[in-house]
């Protein structure tokens, strides 16, 4: 279906394809201009479903083959739909889109879901990414071993915050690290000694229009986003680049809402695309106070076909996640946090127990000074746990947040 190019004006219902903190932050944002929400997810009392107007209980990967009453109902029910997370069933997703307007579409969807069609992807664009070679077989395995090491093996679909990711420092690593994954298709990649990580959200209308935000720079504590910072403390010119390449990309992969571009920096300035995500980023959080216009409300507008808003930041900003170990010992001290800074905003998802790992929310700060921004991030949330011990494996604890349960 050939998306019409009329806005779509509120107070049209826009659903979304999971019930996560993203499609939280999506129904908020949609709140703001003035529309109704209808979110697909497992429960009543995910995050996004506790605030959207509607909520269509099925699972956000629901397929026609096992769930058509489900994906009938949801587009009975929506006048537009976007998803929060690429790993949806991009067949529902394209059930969905002949029936009425879905942004991004699934092709995009479906290439940026599998680690190999990305990669194919990028590759026969001519975008930079690392040296890297498809896994299915056991042939694939042996021409794989041309790459010299050390290595990392990825799970094409699935993985995420460093699942099924396994590095290897020796090529005969590679047929057992294989066999730990089940023998799945994969990708094996040449390890990159990169000096930063970095990434770049483009929001992109029906129209062709295109808004890019500053660069941000993202530091990993366990492969899990811990700490993000814009603008990134990179040149301008390398700056520029990023942003030039995420651009191409977006039009390349013919993407309406959002995509996010995951970079590698080297220490010699070039640039290798690590990620793609065609969605709100986990880096784009700060947005929400630091720029004119959120990664959110960009979403919104680019589903509905309306003009974008600037991406300009009002002022540089560091944001910090608040994952489930701060819950351990005991509950963080909300007060503690905001008494540390009088100018820290906390995001909590309503989530209704905490467990290690598990991103519960962010908090973040604008200073003139990005990594004054980021100090003062780290200082807020290390107040929520000042005396803090480790987290015991494999608990969980009610979040005692308002509104949980």
């Amino acid at each position: 279906m050939t998306a019409p190019l009329d806005p779509i004006h509120p107070p049209a219902r826009l659903g979304v394809l999971g019930g996560g903190q993203l499609g939280r932050m999506f129904v908020q944002a949609a709140h703001d201009l003035g529309y109704r929400t209808v979110t697909l997810t497992s429960s009543p009392d995910d995050p996004a479903a506790q605030i959207a107007h509607d909520v269509v209980l099925a699972p956000p990967d629901c397929h026609p083959g096992a769930d058509l009453e489900s994906l009938r109902t949801f587009a009975e029910r929506c006048d537009a739909v976007t998803i929060e997370f690429e790993n949806v069933h991009a067949p529902g997703v394209r059930w969905l889109g002949r029936r009425l307007p879905v942004r991004p579409g699934w092709h995009a969807v479906w290439i940026a879901q599998n680690r190999i069609r990305e990669k194919s992807f990028l590759s026969r664009h001519g975008f930079p990414v690392p040296d890297w070679r498809p896994i299915r077989t056991q042939a694939d395995l042996h021409r794989a071993l041309e790459l010299p090491g050390p290595l990392i093996l990825k799970t094409a679909a699935s993985g995420y915050d460093g699942r099924g990711q396994i590095r290897l420092d020796h090529p005969h690593e590679l047929d057992p690290a294989w066999s730990s994954l089940n023998r799945a298709p994969c990708i094996v990649e040449r390890v990159v000694p990169f000096a930063l990580e970095i990434s770049c959200i483009v929001a992109r209308n029906p129209q062709g229009h295109s808004a890019v935000y500053p660069v941000f720079w993202n530091q990993h504590r366990h492969h899990i986003l811990d700490v993000t910072v814009c603008p990134a403390p990179i040149g301008p010119i390398v700056a520029a680049t990023a942003r030039q390449i995420a651009r191409r990309i977006a039009a390349a992969l013919q993407i309406v809402g959002l995509l996010t571009v995951e970079f590698f920096v080297t220490p010699s300035g070039d640039l290798l695309v690590n990620e793609l995500a065609p969605r709100p980023h986990n880096s784009g959080h700060l947005t929400i106070e630091a720029a004119e216009t959120s990664q959110f409300s960009q979403q919104v507008r680019a589903l509905c076909g309306l003009p974008l808003g600037s991406a300009n930041l009002r002022g540089p900003a560091a944001m910090a996640n608040l994952l489930g170990d701060l819950w351990f010992p005991h509950p963080p001290r909300w007060d503690a946090a905001l008494a540390a800074d009088s100018a820290v905003s906390i995001h909590l998802y309503g989530k209704s127990s905490a467990k290690p790992r598990r991103k519960m929310g962010h908090l973040t700060i604008l200073d003139a000074d990005p990594l004054a921004a980021e100090a003062r991030a780290r200082a807020a949330r290390a107040a929520l746990q000042p005396h803090k011990s480790s987290c015991p494996p494999g608990r969980s604890v009610s979040p005692n947040l308002p509104g949980s349960s």
